[in-house]
């Protein structure tokens, strides 16, 4: 599976229902990317830009471009910051129908309302497309960062920005009688000049100007500030530092003594004042190894090699926890009073699983909340409603005992998983031994089909010790519920079973009594949560947006290739190209490029594609052969060099063969006269064409082509290197050698013998020796 990276904001509940909606395809990669940077679409009459290329049109088309809105996420249009936020917008914020935010912009030509959902699905989407053409295969799976443990959601570099914003504002309208507010393009503007005076700020303390031109009515405008200023007019804000700091140091239970290193990540920790409140707040020096704008997206593609199978790493445990501490409440059956359960306290490790029993005659309905809603940076504390169905009491009217798991997965996403209602059913005496063979088949809990790392069963209600399990298996013992035992888990003591009572009359046999579980469904309602016909309208409506992306997409390539062709021909027209093109076709095609330069700024400034398409074939008629003229002229000479020197050395060896060299006295002479054939028939084609070609201007088509050159050698090295690179024939020893005083021995026979006998004496006949043999003796002669 292929997993790509985002470096993302608090918003876990909303990215697991467009993950299961946008899953397709399959492959093997990572990917990481930076979501803030990347965090702007702006929409346009026929398309939508995101990304980079949306971020450079930020202020020439504000009312249209969407940004910073990743804190609306989970948000009523009516919540307090929504309205403070909106003020500072370039776009327009809207009420929904469901009381959340929309955003209003203007969509091919019309006007279009997004919620922030679709939005950020806009962008995933994006961001999706990126990671696939940089890996060059699908990408299935992502992960997101969601910051958790200790925080402030209104503690950040865009609130630093801010502050310069608002000093500024008030300078202008003092010093210019400007009202920067009362323009977004301006304020925009005063943005991004604010926010590079910030990073200016951070690694120089002297007077820095900010300059900026035509701010307002033809005005330019300019201020300076120092890091003096800077950090004065930030006192609030740095005065915040300690809070999150504080937390974080209660909710671990550590002293500032206990931590050894601190590393400080994200852009505003290069602000150095917020540096010498950390490194005050731990009493050590802070480091700052990783890249301060990379190391989450770094973490981020971390995660992604653990789930990928392509990627192999070091085998280390990383447990998630639950930021915000989770309960229940639910009504006593017939009664007014409600009951309460914190199932998951704060910094909870997650995913997890616990099995909360409940006793029931009819259904009931949980409803699930954060604890402490002051801890939590939304106004909303309530997480959902959960419906457990189908209950009934049981056939002798007692409560059913109802098992339900409530779990926090991986994405740190409450949910009651599964219900089950456990029920008694007694069996016949002759069913009991198959019907119990079965059940322990049942009953086994099957391995590995818990992907949490814990699960937990408690009773809320019976008062029972809770059971701690890990991956299915109980870690912890404790005595069983006497209400969950049945008579059919109970082992008879085999020496009372053989006692007889003679006294007493026999007593009559019980019924059996079969344990089951049965599932229950459950109706969830959670907060925000998009209904299913919506979310598959809001996939059907961003289809359809891609759709439309993607031939726009092929129209602007369409009418860049006719603008690149002008450009690039007429370039070429006065230069390399010249001598190719008469003169009076060289004046008529300069103006028929000019005249589509103009139609391009004019007429065709907004064309269908076909209409590109066929301009671009209407120059390329009369651009096409001259650009070949060209190209032949370069390849051609190479072309006949490189025939000519094959000529030649064929000719040499047919020359050399008539010569008897020795090298080719092997060749039949009849192989060899077709090479001369084929030598001298494709010397002579050679030079006609090459006289034939002399006598053609450069403006005019060539005789012959570099391609037709190209085909004639090989020709030419099909029929003549098979015959000049025959191999010679190999010449085979004697396979028989007479001895000087003996019958004829097989040469293989001598060499066998010759083996055996190495290292003895070697014999000597008549006194007569024979230096060619094997072990022959070397003799020194006066």
């Amino acid at each position: 599976m292929a997993t790509a990276a985002v470096l993302g904001g608090p918003a876990a509940h909303w990215v697991e229902s467009f993950q299961k909606a946008r899953e397709e395809g399959s492959g093997s990669g990572t990917w990481r990317g930076r979501w803030r940077r990347r965090s702007v679409i702006s929409f346009g009459s026929k398309n939508r830009t995101i990304g980079v290329a949306a971020k450079n049109q930020q202020i020439t088309h504000a009312n249209n471009t969407v940004s910073n809105f990743k804190r609306f996420h989970g948000r009523a249009f009516n919540d307090p910051f929504i309205q403070k936020e909106k003020e500072n917008l370039s776009y327009d914020l809207v009420p929904l129908k469901n009381g959340g935010v929309g955003i209003k912009v203007m969509y091919m030509g019309e006007e279009h309302l997004f919620s922030v959902e679709q939005i950020t699905a806009m962008l995933l989407t994006k961001l999706k497309e990126t990671a696939e053409n940089s890996l060059k295969k699908p990408v299935t799976d992502c992960v997101i960062s969601v910051l958790g443990t200790a925080f402030d959601p209104f503690l950040g570099g865009k609130n630093f920005d801010e502050k310069l914003v608002e000093y500024f504002c008030a300078e202008f309208k003092t010093k210019y009688k400007l009202d920067a507010k009362s323009k977004i393009r301006a304020l925009l503007r005063l943005y991004q000049e604010c926010e590079k005076l910030k990073k200016l700020m951070s690694s120089n303390s002297t007077d820095l100007p900010l300059n900026i031109e035509c701010f307002m009515n033809d005005k330019d405008v300019s201020g300076k500030m120092n890091r003096s200023q800077f950090e004065e007019l930030c006192a609030e804000l740095l005065q915040k530092i300690e809070v999150p700091l504080y937390s974080l140091m209660a909710q671990t239970h550590l002293k500032v003594e206990d931590v050894s290193a601190v590393e400080i990540v994200g852009g505003a920790t290069r602000i150095p004042a917020v540096k010498e409140r950390i490194a005050k707040f731990f009493g050590k020096d802070i480091s700052t190894t990783l890249n301060a704008d990379e190391a989450v997206a770094r973490g981020c593609a971390l995660q992604c090699a653990i789930l990928s199978p392509a990627f192999k790493v070091r085998e280390f445990s990383v447990t998630d926890a639950v930021p915000f501490p989770i309960s229940l409440v639910w009504n006593h059956d017939s009664e007014d009073t409600e009951g309460v359960h914190e199932v998951f306290s704060r910094n909870h490790a997650a995913p997890f699983s616990k099995v909360l029993t409940f006793l029931r005659r009819g259904p009931f309905e949980l409803e699930a909340f954060y604890s402490d809603p002051q801890g939590v940076p939304y106004p909303e504390a309530k997480i959902g409603r959960f419906v457990v169905q189908n209950v009934s009491a049981q056939k002798d009217g007692e409560k059913s005992r109802v098992k339900v798991k409530v779990r926090v997965n991986t994405h740190g996403i409450f949910t009651i998983s599964t219900a089950s209602m456990v029920e008694k059913v007694p069996t016949e005496e002759n069913e009991m031994s198959s019907e119990a063979d079965m059940e322990c088949l049942n009953q086994r809990p099957p391995e590995n089909t818990d992907t949490d790392k814990n699960v937990q069963q408690d009773n809320s209600e019976a008062g029972t010790q809770p059971q701690v399990q890990t991956d299915a298996q109980q870690t912890s013992q404790s005595p069983p519920s006497p209400e969950l035992t049945s008579e059919e888990n109970k082992i008879p003591d085999a020496d009372k079973a053989n006692e007889k009572k003679v006294d007493q009359p026999p007593e009559a046999k019980k019924p059996k009594i079969k344990v089951v579980n049965v599932e229950l469904p459950i109706e969830a309602n959670l907060v925000w949560q998009l209904g299913k016909d919506l979310l598959n309208m809001y996939i059907e409506t961003e289809g359809k947006m891609i759709m439309q992306d993607k031939l726009e997409k092929e129209r602007n390539d369409a009418k860049n290739a006719v603008e690149e062709y002008v450009y690039e021909f007429r370039d070429k027209l006065c230069g390399p190209y010249e001598k190719f093109i008469c003169e009076q076709d060289h004046q008529n095609f300069l103006r028929l490029l000019t005249e589509t330069e103009d139609w391009l700024y004019e007429e065709g400034e907004d064309q269908a594609k076909q209409a590109y398409v066929d301009k671009l074939e209407e120059l390329m008629k009369i651009g096409t052969p001259v650009k070949v003229r060209f190209q032949e002229a370069e390849e051609r000479p190479k072309m006949f060099e490189e025939l000519g020197q094959r000529l030649q050395h064929y000719a040499k060896i047919a020359a050399d063969f008539r010569n008897q060299d020795e090298k080719y006295n092997h060749i039949d002479e009849s192989e060899m006269k077709k090479v001369e054939k084929s030598v001298n028939e494709v010397m002579e084609w050679m030079n006609n064409v090459m006289n034939a070609q002399a006598k053609k201007s450069l403006d005019q088509d060539p005789v012959v082509r570099a391609q037709e050159i190209k085909i004639k050698i090989k020709e030419l090295n099909n029929t003549c290197e098979p015959v000049v690179t025959q191999p010679k024939p190999k010449i085979e020893s004697p396979k028989l050698e007479r001895t000087p005083n003996g019958p004829n021995i097989d040469k293989k026979e001598e060499d066998l013998e010759d083996k055996n006998n190495f290292g003895a004496e070697p014999p000597h006949q008549n006194g007569e020796c024979y230096p060619n043999e094997k072990n022959s003796v070397n003799m020194d002669l006066d």
